[in-house]
């Protein structure tokens, strides 16, 4: 079992009669890019804030880089950075004078080393230009970004990121997608919520899938995807005759189209497929194997769709 910077025991949350969150059980691994999906309104923020201390769960606990919270908040939330349900800055200040006044806060950042801090941070997310820039005439790309500079004033062993791409353009997405990597690769774990296949296809090592407050699925993403089922697909212009062979051949859940079949695979080699269809005289003009892609996955796990866009 790896070491785990995020683990929760029955977490669960109870707003009256109504179940928000329903004992999920959280583990992510140290150094993990943790993509934490789910379609909007399963759960995912509720979940967020209880793990950072700003919602009491109804029952459960959890802890933080290996720290009981919320015991050991005080010592474990100055190596977290967390970007939750969008930012809250001063309208009147610049860019960079919110960032120098949330610095100022934290009494574990070195005060000499502020301003170089805040320019790598601004720098980081593509605001260096917009740094003297007033932020309510901040886009909301522009205010995402500079949430996001806000989490990397100092170094942070693990960053809890909800939804960090909202409002941004294409070229945004992509930059924060690299930045994720990157922050990765330099030693954070980071926990990222969203409701974006992309994101997770390109930038995730592991997942949780939350659906209607629990947690219906959690795996490294290639375990996942290695126990998606793929289905043969055959092209002919005789459907009877191949159905009838994959049939014999052991294959489940067949379908049948005018000029194609496809079917379960399961453990049959696929050239035993190709050979027992050329054996029984089916003409075979095309023949391909398709793994479900992460759309049809998850949409198996909930029921719904997702945006897959991004």
């Amino acid at each position: 079992m790896p070491e785990l910077a995020v683990q929760s025991q029955g977490l669960s949350k109870r707003f009256g009669r109504q179940v928000a969150v329903d004992a999920v059980d959280l583990a992510v691994p140290r150094g993990a890019v943790y993509g934490f999906l789910g379609p909007n309104g399963s759960g995912k923020t509720t979940t967020i804030r209880m793990l950072l201390g700003l919602v009491r769960p109804t029952s459960g606990g959890h802890t933080l880089l290996g720290r009981r919270m919320p015991d050991r908040a005080a010592e474990v939330l100055p190596r977290i950075g967390a970007l939750v349900e969008g930012p809250a800055f001063h309208p009147y200040l610049s860019g960079a004078e919110n960032l120098r006044r949330l610095d100022a806060a934290d009494r574990t950042a070195d005060p000499g080393t502020c301003t170089a801090r805040i320019g790598g941070a601004l720098d980081r997310v593509g605001l260096t230009a917009a740094a003297g820039k007033r932020y309510r005439a901040y886009s909301l790309g522009m205010r995402q970004r500079l949430a996001l500079a806000a989490t990397l004033l100092v170094p942070r062993d693990l960053l809890v990121l909800d939804e960090p791409t909202n409002g941004l353009d294409p070229q945004g997405t992509r930059e924060v997608r690299a930045l994720v990597g990157t922050l990765a690769a330099e030693g954070a774990t980071v926990l990222l919520s969203t409701h974006l296949l992309a994101e997770v296809e390109q930038v995730c090592t592991d997942v949780g899938v939350m659906h209607q407050g629990r947690l219906v699925a959690q795996a490294p993403l290639a375990e996942l995807r290695a126990a998606a089922t793929p289905r043969a697909r055959v092209t002919t212009d005789r459907p009877v005759a191949a159905a009838q062979v994959l049939r014999e051949l052991g294959l489940t859940e067949i379908t049948e189209a005018p000029r194609e079949v496809s079917a379960v695979l399961g453990p049959v080699p696929p050239e035993k497929v190709v050979a027992a269809l050329v054996h029984a005289a089916v003409p075979v003009r095309g023949f391909a194997v398709d793994a479900p892609d992460l759309e049809e996955l998850f949409v198996s796990l909930t029921g719904e769709g997702f945006d897959v866009s991004g």
